[in-house]
């Protein structure tokens, strides 16, 4: 095996997401910054978020009222 190819190994590397959880993980970069952690993502909260994007939820709630009141 060839010496000095291998990445550095950190044992105690800091992964810190946005809602302030902290964990000490073994990774080859030294800190690492997460979007969303099992505290707090929503399979695992079990709370819903919605998203609203450029008002995505109401055009899917005008539509659905629209073809309700056609079927009646």
């Amino acid at each position: 095996m060839k010496a000095d190819i291998h990445p550095k190994y950190y044992m105690n590397t800091k992964a810190s997401c946005v809602c302030g959880a902290e964990y000490d993980v073994a990774s080859n970069e030294p800190t690492i910054r997460l979007d969303i952690c099992s505290n707090c993502h929503p399979f695992f909260t079990g709370n819903t978020k919605i998203l609203d994007i450029a008002g995505r939820v109401e055009r899917f709630e005008a539509r659905r009222k629209a073809t309700s009141k056609k079927g009646k």
